[in-house]
């Protein structure tokens, strides 16, 4: 990842494929790579399909490097999206709503909207890699290569 902060800015619009090319160019630059990166990019895709389905239409695509990876933030001017919907997305494809918002919460590493005075705005955040859990072993037993098993 490059020490300085890395921006950029562009409209949201239906050519989502400029949009997926600008955040991969960002999320190298913030030092995500493979499914990590691939996984990203296809959030943000979600996300901006969500604004020109749901959203007014018309929002702001930033993404931004920092010291833990990269936040890509979606604005619409529709206002509508909250943390109740967040909260009530769900894994079911054939629902009517909610399957792209579960997808971008199981893409993303951290997941957050806020209301602002123009719209919601949707933060994407991503590490280049897995935060590991402070203790892996808790709570399970391993046993020994040599131990006898159990009959």
């Amino acid at each position: 990842m490059t020490s300085a902060p890395f921006e950029l800015r562009c409209p949201v619009s239906a050519d989502l494929s400029a949009i997926r090319d600008l955040v991969n160019h960002c999320g190298r630059r913030g030092g995500l790579s493979g499914e990590r990166l691939n996984d990203l990019v296809l959030a943000v895709n979600e996300a901006v399909t969500n604004v020109l389905d749901h959203g007014g239409r018309e929002g702001l695509v930033i993404a931004r490097t920092h010291s833990e990876g990269i936040t890509v933030s979606i604005s619409d001017t529709g206002g509508g999206l909250s943390a109740a919907h967040l909260a009530a997305a769900r894994s079911d494809p054939s629902g009517a709503r909610g399957f792209g918002l579960w997808v971008i919460q199981h893409l993303c590493d951290e997941v957050t909207v806020e209301q602002t005075g123009h719209g919601s705005v949707l933060h994407l955040h991503r590490r280049p890699a897995p935060v590991p859990p402070l203790h892996p072993s808790a709570g399970r037993h391993e046993p020994h290569a040599d131990a006898d098993p159990v009959a």
